[in-house]
C-alpha cells in the first residue's frame, strides 16, 4: 500500500487533493469522506462540527483509516464556546460527526501534539497537514 498525500498550504482546492488521493487507491474511503475534511486539512482551517451532541471546533490534522472506518485526529480548539483546559490531539470518528462547516480561521499545526510519523499512521494515511520538516 502507498500512504496518502500531505497537504500544503500553497497546495489549491482540496477537490485536486481528491482526485490524486483516488489515483493511490483508497477510491472506497475517499467517497466517504465529506469534502470539507479535506478544504480544512488543506487549508488548516478549523471545522465547526457536533460531535456526542456537542458543538466542537476543531483543529483538523489528519485522515486516516483504521479498521476500514474513516477518523480525523484534530486538536478540539472549543467545546460549546468554552476553550479547553489543555490542548491535546483527540481521535473522532467520521460517521460520529454531523453539521461540518469549514470556518474562516486558521489554526497552525500543532507538531508537537501531532506526530505524522507515528506507527498509527502508517499505510492509512490519506491526508495530512503539511510534515513539520515542510512547514519552516
Amino acid at each position: 500500500p502507498r500512504p496518502g498525500l500531505i497537504a500544503s498550504r500553497g497546495d489549491g482546492a482540496a477537490h485536486k487533493a481528491i482526485e490524486r488521493i483516488s489515483k493511490i487507491g483508497h477510491e472506497s474511503a475517499i467517497m466517504q469522506a465529506p469534502t470539507e475534511i479535506f478544504e480544512a486539512i488543506a487549508l488548516q482551517k478549523c471545522l465547526k462540527v457536533t460531535y456526542n451532541k456537542m458543538v466542537v471546533t476543531l483543529a483538523p490534522h489528519i485522515l486516516y483509516t483504521r479498521h476500514d472506518e474513516l477518523f480525523i485526529d484534530a486538536v478540539t480548539v472549543d467545546r460549546d464556546g468554552t476553550p479547553p483546559r489543555e490542548l491535546k490531539l483527540g481521535t473522532f470518528k467520521l460517521v460520529g460527526l454531523s453539521d461540518l462547516k469549514v470556518l474562516d480561521e486558521q489554526f497552525e499545526a500543532m507538531h508537537g501534539l501531532y506526530d505524522q510519523n507515528d506507527d498509527k499512521y502508517r499505510n492509512v494515511t490519506l491526508f495530512a497537514v503539511a510534515p513539520e520538516s515542510a512547514a519552516a
